[in-house]
């Protein structure tokens, strides 16, 4: 009897379970689960309902989208303007005698650099990645030549760029091709750019920091000196001051150009004093009665060697 009660009893529960069910459906409203946290099973193997714990459904987080780069417009004001020409490869560099730099033109807030390659060997450039340079259409850019002159008076031609900057300080793409017919991806930027003077040059000369370096230096002035020997191109900057110092005297010598790597004085090998800017060395003298020989080496060319000069005093 006891079991027939139980039997009857799951089956009223379960039919007024349903009728609630088939109730709710005709308003329209149905609400199985009245407490969020359980849901009604009917379909235990017994028979009997229970209640079983809802696992919660777990929140779908999107993760925020990647905010696109923004560049700055121009910062400069319309001009002319020596900046650094920087790039990711040795084989693909501005001429030696531009010391890392082009012109960078500024005109209603477009930038355009021109640079100075070291030979002809590079045909044209592509402001982008290569694969974009070989589809059919894209614009190149074209070269043109112009004639650059070493230290040492050797002369040759070259091929010289203009490339679109889109923007300073950060690096951007520029595809290559060669002789061979290869194209090649490339970062460059540039930075650091000075007005151009008058005179055509960006900056002071590094001579004067070099001078405060010297703690023991008690006196300077200056003299006339000349250059001779070499190609006759090369020459040095007069006057030229002599730094006395310890009882030795020194003279600063500037070159025209930033390839000298070192120089030769009565056997001794001189570095240069300053880092950036035309090389600068401090070389003893013992006589400023006549002239000095002198022995400098010069980068400028495919391999460095070293040219005799003679400095000629004029006090």
């Amino acid at each position: 009897m006891k079991k027939i009660f139980k039997n009857n009893v799951m089956i009223l529960a379960g039919t007024i379970a349903l009728t609630a069910i088939i109730a709710g459906c005709g308003n329209g409203n149905v609400n199985v689960n009245a407490d969020p946290e359980y849901e009604i099973n009917v379909s235990t193997p017994d028979g009997e309902m229970e209640l079983t714990n809802k696992e919660p459904e777990e929140a779908v987080s999107e993760a925020p989208a990647k905010p696109e780069k923004v560049t700055d417009p121009c910062p400069l004001e319309d001009g002319v303007y020596l900046a650094d020409f920087n790039t990711d490869s040795t084989m693909f560099h501005v001429n030696e005698t531009c010391d890392g730099k082009g012109e960078l033109t500024v005109k209603e807030g477009v930038m355009t650099i021109h640079i100075l390659l070291p030979s002809k060997s590079i045909l044209n450039l592509y402001p982008g990645l290569k694969e974009d340079a070989e589809k059919e259409g894209a614009v190149l850019l074209e070269p043109s030549v112009e004639e650059v002159v070493y230290p040492d008076g050797f002369a040759e031609k070259v091929h010289a760029f203009d490339i679109p900057v889109p923007y300073l300080d950060e690096e951007f793409d520029v595809a290559l091709i060669g002789s061979k017919g290869v194209w090649y991806d490339h970062k460059v930027s540039v930075t650091d750019p000075v007005l151009k003077t008058e005179d055509g040059s960006s900056g002071s000369s590094d001579v004067e920091a070099a001078d405060s370096d010297n703690s023991g230096e008690t006196s300077v002035k200056t003299i006339e000196v000349s250059l001779e020997g070499g190609s006759g191109k090369a020459s040095i900057t007069s006057p030229a001051r002599v730094k006395e110092s310890d009882g030795k005297k020194y003279l600063v010598v500037e070159w025209s150009s930033p390839n000298y790597d070192y120089m030769i004085v009565d056997g001794e090998k001189y570095l240069p004093v300053n880092t950036e800017g035309n090389s600068v060395f401090e070389i003893p003298v013992k006589s400023f009665d006549g002239s000095l020989s002198v022995i400098a080496d010069t980068v400028a060319m495919s391999k460095p060697h070293e040219v005799e000069y003679t400095i000629v005093f004029n006090p």
